[in-house]
């Protein structure tokens, strides 16, 4: 993970053949430095993958692929609204349009897609697989369809969205009623709570280590949302699988799929993260 939160969102997937980015929510120069953290250069990359075209998601998109010409995957709809929102990428030539719905392959990674309820035009959500690993990617979703725990029974390591304590958003003093009924609506974004739901219909099957992104600054923490699900984790005698919460302004540890450490994390404040040096972001706010 190179940065989830209110104020970006970017992750980075590789194996020895392939370097994907999902997502380019930081700003061009974050995510060149923090690729660079990884031991990846922008020339590298095989691709980028978009899950939807909100700001938090594509701000350092059209610097990057500019200088660098990197190929866009995303369906239609998506690259048509960040075609409208911003000229010069209507130039970019490498665009890769799917389907939602349809598998395909970027190297040796198949990629699955799959919609999401959100208030994008057409969001998804991707399992990737390479061999016997499997990684889900879910963030910006109201609620998690039939369909989405479907895909996702088979992966070992899960990132999923929990962007809010249901108590701290309705205590939030900044945020308009309106707002905070389209955070909780069934096109917003999960809170600790509907996340912790979501794993727990997972765990019958191969999950391993779930990833918690996209908080809110002012109405998550870390220690909520990873509580949230250590506490069901206890509760179905779970408590082996790895939990980490990834941050806005600094990169993750790095997670090999299909490999944990498991029994070995402890969900204190002080090794949530893996911190690093890094430049503050400027990068347009989410929910």
């Amino acid at each position: 993970m190179l940065g989830s939160g209110s104020a970006g969102n970017s992750a980075l997937i590789a194996t020895d053949h392939c370097r994907i980015l999902v997502d380019g929510g930081l700003s061009a120069r974050q995510l060149v430095l923090r690729l660079a953290l990884c031991g990846v250069t922008p020339e590298q990359l095989d691709g980028v993958l978009l899950t939807h075209e909100h700001g938090d998601h594509v701000c350092g998109l059209e610097v990057l692929c500019r200088k660098f010409q990197v190929p866009i995957y995303c369906n239609a709809l998506t690259a048509e609204a960040i075609r409208y929102d911003c000229d010069s990428l209507g130039a970019h030539r490498n665009w890769r349009i799917f389907r939602t719905g349809a598998d395909f392959s970027i190297c040796d990674i198949t990629v699955e897609t799959f919609p999401v309820p959100h208030d994008a035009v057409d969001p998804v959500g991707f399992a990737f697989h390479a061999g016997a690993s499997g990684l889900g990617l879910i963030t910006d979703l109201g609620y998690a369809t039939r369909l989405i725990v479907e895909r996702l029974r088979q992966v070992q390591t899960l990132v999923i969205e929990t962007n809010h304590d249901e108590k701290l958003l309705q205590d939030d003093p900044h945020r308009p009623w309106p707002v905070k009924q389209r955070i909780q609506s069934r096109h917003g974004h999960l809170s600790n709570t509907a996340a912790a739901a979501v794993i727990e219909q997972l765990l019958p099957g191969k999950i391993e280590r779930v990833v918690l992104g996209h908080l809110s600054r002012d109405c998550n923490t870390p220690a909520h949302a990873a509580n949230a699900v250590h506490l069901l984790l206890e509760k179905c005698q779970r408590a082996e699988l790895e939990v980490y919460c990834a941050g806005q302004t600094e990169i993750s540890p790095r997670f090999r799929i299909g490999q944990t450490n498991a029994g070995s994390f402890q969900p204190t404040f002080e090794n949530i993260f893996f911190q690093t040096a890094a430049a503050p972001l400027n990068a347009p706010r989410a929910a």
